[in-house]
C-alpha cells in the first residue's frame, strides 16, 4: 500500500513537473504559429490604426492575420495566439485579462497604456490596456514595433505613461501667397503652398507623427483666418482658391514677416488650384478629423497685428487702435471654433508689428481680440475645451497672466505660455540658459503651464539621429511647468522635399525622409528612458543585411558636428546663423556675403549653455600664463574630429549593397562629417591666428595658414557630397541664398586672411 500510495504521488509530481517545464515551450511554440488572432473595437479608427502596423509586422514574421471584435473574445478561446486592444474603460474585458492570470493594468494617465501576457495551455494572449483609446493606440503601436524588431516572444508586460503631454510640430505654413506665414519668401515655402491643400501630404504627415508619438500640430500664420473661414459679419474676406506669386522675389524680406503684401507680390499671381472658401472649409475639416483619428489636434497660432487678405475691406487695417480691426479678430477667433468643432485650440504672440505700442497696449489689444473671441466661444458652447497659447515675446509672464486672468480661471480654457527654450537652435547644448527668470514668474503666478518653442534652424539638408543628445535636453527641461513643446523652424518648411537630386515619385515628405529625426523626438518625448537598444534594433530591421549598432553609433557621431559647432559659435538667433552654410546676414556676419568667416569665429562667443572657452579669452589666458577654466577651442576643435572621424571610419566599412535609402543615409553622414572636419580645422585655425595677433609668433601665423588650408579641403569634400544629393543654391527666408559653391571662395579667403597677417 504505502509503494503504491508513492507510485500515485509520484505520477502527480511528474505530471506537475512536465506542466511547468513544458507549457512555457508550447506557448514559445504557439509563438511561431501560423495564425495570430487580433481582437479590438472596430468602430475605434485609433485601435484601427495600430492593427494595420501590427498586421505589417505579424505578416512580415511569417504569421497570418486575423482581426475581429472585442465582443468574440470569449468565442476566439480556442486561439492559439490573440492580441486584445482595448481601453480600461472595459472593465469586463480587463477583468477576463486578470481572470486569466495577469496584473491589473499600471496606475494609467491618459494617453499611457499597459502590456500584459497570459499563458495557458495551448493560448497566449497579449493585452493592451489603454487609458484612453489614445494609449491603445500608442500601446499597439509599441507592441506592433517589438513584433517588428524582436518577434512575439520578446513581448513584455509594462507600463507607459507619457513624459511629455504635448509633444508637436511648429509648422509655419504656407496657405497662400494672400496668407503668408514668416517663410514664405523662401523656396521651402514656394514648393509647398498646394501641398498644404492636398489630402494625401496630409495623411502621410499625420500617420508618421502618430507612429512617432506626437499628438498636435501648430500651424503658424500671420493672418490665417481669410483662407480658412467666412465672417458672418465679414463675408468679403474669405478668399477662394489658392495663390502663389510669380514675382521675382528680392534675396532679403522683413524678418518680422513685414510687406509680405507688397503690391509687386500680390500683382503677380498664379492660382495653383481652383477651391471655393466652402471647398476649403470642408477640407480642413476632413484632416482635423483625420488627425483626430490619430490622437493629433490642430492649433493655430498668428503672429500680430497682420492683416493680410483682407486687402483694406470694411476698414481694416494694422492700426492697433481701430476698433473694426479688433472686431473683426474678435469675430475671426470665434469663427474658427465655430466653423471647426475638432480645432483645438488658438494661439498668438505679440509686438512683431505693433510699432510704437507700449505692453499695456499690446496685451489690452489682445485680451479684446483673441482672448475675447475665446471667451465667446465657451458662452456660446458650454463645455468645449480650448486651449489658449500666449508666447511670452517681448512681453512679461506676470503681467499677462494678470491680464488674462479671465482665460486662467475659465473651467473650460486651459491657458498656455510659450517660450523659445532654446532661441533658434535647439542643436546648440542640451543645457539652455534662457528660460530661469521666466519659469521663476510663471512659478510664482500659481499653476501656471508653459509649452516650449524647440526651434530648429539647423537641420534642413542631411538626415540627423543623436538619441543621446535628445533625451539628455528632455530630461534638463524644467518638468514641473512643462506641458510639452513643439519642435520646428521658421527657415524652412517641413513639407514635401523640393531639393533631393534623385526624388521619390512623389517626393518624400520631409518627415518620412527625416523619419529618424523626428522619431527620436517624438519618442522620447514620449518616454525618455527609451533606451538606444531600441533604436539599433529599429535601424537594424530597417536596412536589414549591416550592422545597426554600427550605423547607430555612426550617425550619432557625426549628427553631434551641429551641437558641438553651433554650442561654441553661437548666433542665437536664425538670421544670425545656419550652420549648413557658415551663413548669417551680413550684419550679424559682419561681411558683405554673410559668411562668417576666420575673424567672426574668433569675435563670436559661445553659448551660455556650454563652458566653452571663446577664442579672445582662450589667447588672453595662454598670453598671460594661466590655465583656462572650461572646454578651449582647442578641445573643441579636438571633439569635433574625433565625432568625424569615427563616423567617416564606421560608414567606410557599410556597403549599402543598392539600398537607396541606406545610400543616401551614408552620404548624409558622409557630408555631416566632412562639414565637422572643415568646422574643426577652421575653430583651430582662428584659435591659431588670434594667438598670433596676441603673440607675433611666426609658429602660430604658420598653424593658422595650414589649419585653414586643411579646413579648405574639407569644405570642397562638404561641398561635393553635398552636392550629389541635393540641388543647390537654397534661398532661405533668414539668411538669404545659400550656395555652397560660391561660399568656396569665401572659405579660400580666410587663408589669404591669416596669410596676409604682418608680424
Amino acid at each position: 500500500m504505502k509503494r503504491q500510495h508513492f507510485n500515485i504521488r509520484g505520477r502527480t509530481w511528474m505530471s506537475i513537473l512536465l506542466i511547468v517545464v513544458f507549457s512555457p515551450l508550447a506557448a514559445l511554440s504557439n509563438l511561431r504559429a501560423a495564425s495570430v488572432t487580433v481582437l479590438i473595437d472596430p468602430s475605434d479608427p485609433r485601435a484601427l490604426f495600430a492593427c494595420e502596423d501590427i498586421q505589417t509586422a505579424l505578416q512580415a514574421r511569417g504569421h497570418t492575420f486575423r482581426q475581429t471584435s472585442l465582443t468574440q473574445l470569449a468565442k476566439s478561446a480556442d486561439e492559439a495566439v490573440r492580441i486584445v486592444l482595448c481601453p480600461r474603460s472595459k472593465t469586463d474585458i480587463v477583468g477576463k485579462m486578470k481572470s486569466a492570470g495577469a496584473g491589473a493594468p499600471g496606475v494609467l494617465r491618459s494617453e499611457g497604456y499597459s502590456i500584459r501576457t497570459t499563458r495557458q495551455p495551448g493560448r497566449t494572449t497579449y493585452w493592451v490596456i489603454g487609458a484612453d483609446t489614445a494609449g491603445v493606440m500608442y500601446g499597439g503601436l509599441e507592441l506592433a514595433e517589438v513584433i517588428r524588431v524582436d518577434g512575439l516572444d520578446a513581448v513584455r508586460d509594462l507600463d507607459h505613461n507619457p513624459y511629455m503631454a504635448m509633444r508637436g510640430t511648429k509648422f509655419n505654413i504656407p496657405l497662400d501667397a494672400r496668407t503668408p506665414s514668416y517663410t514664405d519668401v523662401s523656396d521651402a515655402a514656394q514648393n509647398n503652398i498646394a501641398e498644404m491643400w492636398s489630402f494625401d501630404f496630409w495623411k502621410e504627415y499625420i500617420d508618421a507623427l502618430a507612429r512617432y508619438r506626437f499628438n498636435f500640430i501648430s500651424c503658424w500664420s500671420l493672418h490665417p483666418f481669410p483662407s480658412l473661414v467666412k465672417v458672418p459679419k465679414y463675408p468679403d474676406i474669405a478668399l477662394d482658391d489658392v495663390k502663389r506669386s510669380t514675382v521675382d522675389w528680392n534675396e532679403y524680406y522683413s524678418g518680422n514677416g513685414i510687406g509680405f503684401d507688397a503690391p509687386e507680390i500680390l500683382d503677380n499671381l498664379e492660382t495653383l488650384k481652383k477651391i471655393t472658401i466652402e471647398e476649403k472649409i470642408e477640407f480642413w475639416r476632413k484632416v482635423m478629423q483625420y488627425a483626430y483619428d490619430r490622437n493629433i489636434r490642430f492649433y493655430f497660432i498668428t503672429w500680430n497685428i497682420f492683416n493680410n487678405g483682407t486687402y483694406g475691406k470694411y476698414g481694416i487695417t494694422t492700426d492697433i487702435n481701430n476698433e473694426t480691426t479688433i472686431d473683426y479678430f474678435r469675430k475671426s477667433v470665434e469663427q474658427m471654433f465655430l466653423t471647426y468643432p475638432l480645432l483645438k485650440g488658438i494661439g498668438l504672440t505679440t509686438g512683431e508689428n505693433m510699432h510704437g505700442a507700449g505692453f499695456s497696449q499690446k496685451e489690452t489689444w489682445a485680451f479684446k481680440t483673441y482672448a475675447q473671441g475665446v471667451l465667446d466661444v465657451v458662452k456660446a458652447q458650454p463645455g468645449r475645451k480650448i486651449t489658449f497659447i500666449h508666447r511670452q515675446h517681448q512681453t512679461g509672464a506676470k503681467d499677462i497672466a494678470r491680464r488674462f486672468a479671465p482665460l486662467i480661471q475659465h473651467k473650460d480654457i486651459d491657458f498656455l505660455f510659450s517660450f523659445k527654450y532654446a532661441k533658434a537652435h535647439v542643436y546648440s547644448s542640451t543645457t539652455q540658459p534662457y528660460h530661469p527668470a521666466f519659469v521663476k514668474d510663471i512659478r510664482s503666478e500659481g499653476n501656471l503651464k508653459t509649452i516650449w518653442t524647440l526651434r530648429n534652424d539647423d537641420v534642413y539638408h542631411f538626415r540627423w539621429g543623436a538619441p543621446d543628445f535628445v533625451r539628455e535636453f528632455i530630461k534638463n527641461i524644467p518638468y514641473d511647468v512643462s506641458r510639452g513643446f513643439y519642435l520646428g523652424s521658421d527657415q524652412y518648411i517641413w513639407g514635401r522635399e523640393f531639393l533631393s537630386t534623385e526624388p521619390e515619385m512623389p517626393r518624400q515628405i520631409e518627415i518620412v525622409k527625416h523619419w529618424y529625426h523626428w522619431m527620436i523626438w517624438g519618442r522620447l518625448a514620449y518616454n525618455p528612458n527609451l533606451g538606444n537598444e531600441r533604436f539599433v534594433k529599429i535601424i537594424q530591421q530597417r536596412f536589414g543585411d549591416i550592422s545597426g549598432a554600427d550605423l547607430f553609433t555612426a550617425w550619432q557621431h557625426a549628427s553631434m558636428v551641429y551641437p558641438k559647432t553651433t554650442g561654441f559659435h553661437w548666433g542665437s538667433l536664425d538670421f544670425q546663423w545656419y550652420i549648413e552654410a557658415c551663413k548669417s546676414r551680413p550684419g550679424p556676419a559682419q561681411t558683405a556675403s554673410g559668411f562668417h568667416d576666420v575673424n567672426r569665429f574668433i569675435t563670436l562667443p559661445p553659448h551660455k549653455g556650454t563652458d566653452n572657452v571663446s577664442i579672445p579669452d582662450y589667447a588672453k589666458s595662454i598670453v598671460a600664463g594661466k590655465e583656462p577654466h572650461g572646454t578651449t577651442p582647442i578641445e573643441i576643435s579636438r571633439q569635433i574630429h574625433a565625432h568625424a572621424d569615427k563616423a567617416l571610419q564606421i560608414i567606410d566599412g557599410i556597403a549599402h549593397g543598392g539600398d537607396k535609402e541606406l545610400r543616401l543615409t551614408l552620404g548624409d553622414i558622409r557630408a555631416i562629417s566632412y562639414m565637422g572636419k572643415y568646422y574643426a580645422h577652421k575653430i583651430r585655425g582662428a584659435t591659431e591666428l588670434a594667438l598670433f595677433r596676441k603673440t607675433k609668433k611666426q609658429q602660430h601665423r604658420d598653424s593658422a595658414v595650414k589649419e585653414l588650408t586643411q579646413a579648405a579641403r574639407y569644405w570642397r569634400l562638404y561641398v561635393s557630397a553635398a552636392l550629389d544629393q541635393y540641388k543647390n543654391p537654397l534661398w532661405t527666408n533668414r539668411v538669404g541664398h545659400c550656395d555652397w559653391s560660391k561660399l568656396t571662395e569665401e572659405v579660400l579667403n580666410d587663408i589669404k586672411i591669416a596669410a596676409a597677417e604682418k608680424p
